[in-house]
C-alpha cells in the first residue's frame, strides 16, 4: 500500500474504527495521519497489567481533562467528544497490546465495542476516528483463527 493510499483510506470517516495492523505498518499509519493533520495518540501497553493501567495510558496520550472518571462509561464520553482535542481526524495507535489482550480478554473487547462506538458516532459528524492496533504478524494471524 502506498502512502497516497493510506491517507485516501484515513481521511474517510465512514471505514473508521477499530482494527488490527500489522505491527510493520505502524509508522506508516502515525505519519499518514500526522500529513493529515489529525490528532495521533499514541499508547504503549508494555508492562500494563490491568483495565486501571489502561485508563491511565489512555489518559496520558489523549491528554484527557481532569476528573476522567477512568471507568468504561467516562472513557466512551471523552473518546466521543474530544472538544479539548479539536482535530480534523483521530487516530489512536495501541501498541503492546497482544499480552494485555491475553491478560484482559473481556475488558479488551469492551475497549474495542467502546472505541467502535467512538468511530461510529464520528463519522456521522464527517469526521475519522481510527484505533490501530498493532501486533506481530503471527499473532494478527492467531487473531484471524
Amino acid at each position: 500500500m502506498n502512502a497516497v493510499d493510506l491517507r485516501t483510506i484515513l481521511a474517510d470517516p465512514d471505514h473508521s474504527g477499530a482494527y488490527f495492523i500489522d505491527v510493520r505498518d505502524t509508522e506508516a499509519m502515525a505519519q499518514t495521519a500526522a500529513a493529515l493533520d489529525f490528532a495521533v495518540m499514541r499508547v504503549d501497553l508494555s508492562g500494563c497489567d490491568d483495565k486501571a493501567g489502561l485508563m491511565a495510558r489512555l489518559a496520558k496520550a489523549g491528554g484527557f481533562p481532569d476528573g476522567f472518571g477512568e471507568n468504561w462509561d467516562a472513557l466512551s464520553d471523552v473518546l466521543r467528544d474530544m472538544s479539548w482535542r479539536v482535530a480534523p481526524g483521530y487516530v489512536w495507535l495501541i501498541e503492546n497490546a497482544a499480552d494485555w489482550r491475553d491478560a484482559n480478554g473481556e475488558d479488551f473487547d469492551t475497549l474495542l465495542e467502546i472505541l467502535n462506538e467512538a468511530a461510529f458516532e464520528w463519522a456521522h459528524a464527517d469526521v475519522a476516528f481510527w484505533a490501530l492496533l498493532p501486533f506481530p504478524g503471527d499473532r494478527l494471524t492467531a487473531l484471524e483463527d
